[in-house]
């Protein structure tokens, strides 16, 4: 009885917000009141793993993407509003995240979520983000779930997606570990699902793969069948605590392979606190990113992030997922700047599919009215003395049976105060 009193009341709510002036992801504005925006002020929010299984650097980024919207509202905001961002804890774990994206948007009138952060967590909450006419910006998972503009128009991602990954990953594989057994290592979900897809496109098909749950976190099954069907070659779509759990446990049984990894699980600074004393055996590790290396001192991207994490972060440790979290806010910025001062749910996602930012990507961005994937690409990286460094060139691709191409990327630089201009 409980249950059909609060379904009946959340559908009343849900039919409420639906006739709502203001829409998002294609619905129309009248000019009414627009949720989360003052003339002083725009509330966004997002759902991360603050605790469980995928705090492991991820917790970092949230902090980070507030830090830079920190940056921003002392010099002065968007349009004259300051942006207030709500982070809520959802512990990687989907009906968490159901509820606290309710609350988001039911009881905080959040304008958009930002960065909902995981492909088995942000699965659950597109149908209800839709109904609310909800912008649902930059998902921060390299699904293709978020690619659907005609189903989820207000919906897109922000990291290159998996299948896109896989495909420059297996190319490298290929290209450089040729007649080698390869073995693959994905997430139960889309994560690991187009992650190898995009893997045997171009490798065909592995020798041998296992997957995982984070609820679990023993993958000695896994890499025992591993070793015994003589794989030389580990391809992983792993978070970065079972990245760290993966190379902990072939050293244990004396397997030695070359281990490649999506850039989701690839931090070194995330993957070498989790090894502890076994950091070096992350050593050789082959992944990939398409963001700024936090360790790249020269690059002017890292500058300005370091500056504002000194000063807005609290000196938090400076990593690659901290340049991830600026990063997104930076996009974010944008996206409000091109919208325009009178802001609207409609207005931001139009802004979106218009494209044309400029930012520390490596690649560009794919955003169009008919593409609502993140990053096209990525570069590849080695773990070199504990650090990931670039070789080679960066590369794009497409889902489907494209070519993984080079690509030469201008040189964007950021602007000589930090915020981008409107």
């Amino acid at each position: 009885m409980k249950r059909t009193a609060t379904t009946f009341v959340a559908a009343m709510v849900l039919l409420a917000a639906g006739c709502s002036s203001d829409g998002g992801g294609g619905g129309s504005t009248s000019g009414a009141d627009v949720p989360g925006v003052t003339d002083t002020e725009v509330v966004v929010g997002t759902h991360h793993p603050l605790t469980g299984p995928a705090a492991a650097g991820y917790a970092s980024i949230s902090p980070a993407t507030k830090a830079y919207f920190d940056f921003v509202n002392a010099n002065g905001g968007v349009h004259g509003r300051k942006i207030t961002y709500k982070v809520k804890d959802d512990g990687y774990n989907p009906a968490t995240t159901q509820q606290v994206v309710r609350e988001l948007v039911l009881q905080d009138k959040v304008f958009a979520v930002i960065n909902g952060l995981g492909t088995p967590t942000h699965t659950g909450v597109l149908d209800f983000l839709k109904t609310n006419r909800v912008p649902d910006l930059f998902v921060a998972s390299g699904s293709r779930s978020w690619n659907q503009p005609d189903k989820y128009p207000g919906t897109f991602g922000f990291n290159p997606d998996y299948t896109v990954e896989g495909k420059i990953l297996g190319t490298y594989v290929k290209d450089n570990l040729a007649g080698k057994k390869v073995c693959f290592l994905g997430q139960d979900d889309d994560f690991g699902r187009d992650s190898l897809l995009g893997l045997e496109k171009v490798v065909g098909a592995v020798a041998a793969k296992g997957t995982y749950v984070t609820s679990n976190p023993n993958v000695g099954p896994q890499f025992g069948q591993f070793k015994a069907a003589g794989c030389e070659v580990v391809v992983l779509a792993t978070i970065p605590g079972f990245t760290a759990l993966s190379i902990g446990t072939a050293a244990k049984i004396a397997f030695k392979p070359q281990f490649v990894v999506s850039n989701v699980g690839a931090d070194p600074t995330t993957v070498g606190k989790a090894l502890g004393a076994a950091a070096p055996l992350m050593e050789g590790l082959v992944a990939a990113n398409y963001l700024p290396l936090s360790t790249d001192e020269a690059n002017p991207w890292i500058s300005l992030f370091k500056k504002v994490n000194t000063e807005y972060n609290n000196g938090a440790e400076f990593d690659n997922n901290v340049v991830y979290g600026m990063s997104v806010a930076y996009l974010f910025v944008q996206s409000l700047q091109a919208a325009g001062k009178d802001l609207t749910r409609d207005g931001i996602v139009e802004a979106v599919k218009k494209n044309g930012f400029g930012g520390p990507g490596l690649v560009p961005l794919r955003f169009s009215a008919t593409d609502h994937a993140g990053y096209g690409g990525t570069q590849l990286t080695k773990v070199e003395g504990g650090k990931a460094v670039f070789f080679g060139t960066a590369y794009t691709t497409d889902d489907a049976e494209g070519a993984v191409a080079p690509h030469t990327a201008q040189v964007v630089t950021p602007p000589s105060n930090g915020v981008p201009a409107a």
